[in-house]
């Protein structure tokens, strides 16, 4: 199965430089597959075959138009006949793809809400889209939202092909974690960076020995722009005691996730997926998340959900399970049973079943 998968033209695909979706198309390639996307400084993730769409200057138009064509290009000279392209979160894209490479399926694989994205915000764009290109997401909350105002039928089209992570078969055991509650993700409004800062001030006195650690920045790379959100923030995090460590590799966080006692997704946005939850559980941290969006089905019974706002319940939460070590363990093991549902190897089975279904049909 030859499989051209096109990244967003944001999205990384280096080990110093890469968000959720580069790190779920690294897991989910075969060793077959041609993986598309803008050049990187330095060596690629291993998944696949990493090919670069380098854009020109000619024709003139948006950067979407010529990263268009630099990937079109770049399939035609790299993987001339595939028997599948595979795009990730941009319809736009796909339907530019599907277009230029007619007798070759498209698969759009959803990470984020399409109602906010070009040709597929409204019920009307995403019937269209139907047909032209097949469709998968990586929740259940994102079909819904795909799916929402289509006709029934539309629903046997949209398939769901969730993201997964490699489960250890050991970790840590709770009784040896550091006493370290973890945030780990982009340090934005929307996943509740300065609510994890609120709340931890307002229980820093009554946990002597407990510390607070922010893993991100506000992009996927080490050199991510200090935003005025985050310069608001420093200082406020400084004065709560949370240590906010920047952007960090994978391997780092994931390492991080392994030592500490608890972590936390104080998002105010419904989240597409939350890998960084199904991360936290596998890693066998006691997880703390927001329950909106994609989250309650994730997270299930392997993690509080907690709305963030007002932050006194948030505060509240963290410190009962501060206070409680028999509910952090049975916690994480709760979390690392959930996660098995979403192990890698069951989530690239899936993956690989909606692919060859494209391509038979």
């Amino acid at each position: 199965m030859r499989v051209v998968t096109v990244l967003p033209r944001r999205e990384g695909y280096s080990p110093d430089a890469v968000g959720a979706i580069g790190l779920q198309v690294t897991a989910m390639a075969g060793p077959d597959d041609v993986v598309v996307g803008m050049p990187i400084t330095g060596a690629p993730l291993p998944g696949g075959r990493f090919v670069p769409a380098v854009m020109g200057w000619w024709p003139p138009g948006t950067m979407l138009w010529r990263y268009a064509l630099a990937v079109g290009r770049a399939i035609r000279r790299d993987t001339p006949a595939p028997d599948l392209i595979e795009v990730h979160n941009r319809p736009d894209m796909a339907l530019f793809l599907a277009r230029r490479f007619r007798r070759v399926p498209v698969l759009l694989v959803l990470h984020n809400d399409p109602q906010g994205m070009r040709f597929a915000r409204t019920p009307a764009e995403r019937q269209a889209l139907l047909g032209r290109v097949h469709v998968a997401a990586v929740s259940h909350w994102l079909r819904d939202r795909f799916l929402d105002g289509l006709p029934d039928a539309c629903g046997a089209r949209v398939t769901f092909s969730p993201n997964g992570t490699a489960v250890p078969a050991t970790c840590t055991p709770p009784a040896a974690r550091e006493q370290m509650v973890m945030f780990a993700g982009r340090v934005v409004a929307d996943k509740g960076a300065d609510l994890f800062v609120q709340a931890w001030a307002a229980i820093r006195a009554a946990h002597p020995g407990w510390r607070a650690v922010m893993y991100g920045a506000d992009r996927f790379f080490a050199e991510a722009p200090e935003t005025p959100f985050i310069a608001a923030l420093r200082p406020q995090a400084k004065a709560a005691g949370v240590k906010m460590v920047g952007y960090r590799p994978h391997a780092d966080v994931l390492a991080a996730m392994g030592r500490a006692a608890i972590v936390v997704m104080p998002g105010r946005w419904p989240e597409p997926f939350g890998l960084s939850a199904l991360e936290a559980m596998a890693a066998g941290a006691a997880l703390v998340s927001a329950p909106y969006g994609a989250l309650s089905r994730v997270v299930g019974d392997g993690g509080l959900l907690v709305p963030p706002m007002p932050v006194e319940g948030l505060a509240a939460a963290l410190s009962g399970l501060m206070a409680a070590p028999e509910e952090r363990a049975a916690l994480s093991a709760r979390g690392r049973a959930q996660a098995l549902r979403f192990d890698l190897p069951q989530a690239r089975a899936i993956r690989h079943r909606v692919r060859a279904a494209c391509i038979g049909a």
